[in-house]
């Protein structure tokens, strides 16, 4: 009998532990916000590894990636009318409205999803978290949409601060978007 692979693990462990995916996966990252509900996540799918480098702080993957942004801005957040590329370097995303679904929750919270990946055909570079920011890796298995779903789902309300009633779709415009990943012909 075979063991099964985990769903999800730290990425930062799972690279110590030689359990990382070369033939692919989804990372995602987050960064809160120390002051209010304000949160970024990254979320990249990545194939054709051709080397990992770890630095102190830091991963670099010499690989293809496609990214999308999952950006929730609270309600009382003051520069909303922002254009999110043009905000301080902890609250920005390289993306205009235009090219990001919207969702308004009925607690007038804003979950801001990118339409469209933002690809990396050579490398990129997942920093270590700190404090209570995170980076997953959710190994490429059969349900792994449906894993991720529910992830966004859960950390949405939890960690952002988005109510429950409107999680299920924020999460689903995230799937939305990584659905475009044209990483896995299934």
């Amino acid at each position: 009998m075979s063991k099964q692979m985990p769903k999800a693990m730290d990425l930062f462990q799972a690279y110590k532990e030689g359990k990382m995916p070369e033939s692919g996966g989804y990372i995602v990252s987050s960064f809160f916000s120390e002051n209010s509900t304000y949160s970024i996540y990254e979320v990249i799918a990545y194939d054709n590894v051709k080397a990992i480098f770890a630095g102190e702080t830091s991963l670099t993957f010499q690989a293809d990636g496609h990214k999308i942004f999952v950006l929730v801005e609270p309600s009382n957040y003051p520069h909303k009318y922002q254009e999110p590329f043009t905000r301080s370097r902890d609250e920005t995303i390289p993306q205009r409205f235009t090219e990001l679904d919207i969702v308004i929750a009925k607690n007038q919270t804003k979950v801001m999803v990118s339409k469209n990946p933002v690809i990396s055909y050579s490398s990129f570079t997942i920093l270590k978290p700190t404090g209570v920011n995170f980076a997953l890796i959710f190994y490429h298995q059969e349900d792994v949409l449906k894993s991720l779903e529910f992830f966004f789902t859960q950390t949405l309300n939890k960690e952002a601060g988005v109510p429950q009633s409107d999680t299920k779709k924020s999460a689903r415009a995230v799937i939305e978007g990584l659905k475009k990943f044209k990483l896995w012909q299934d």
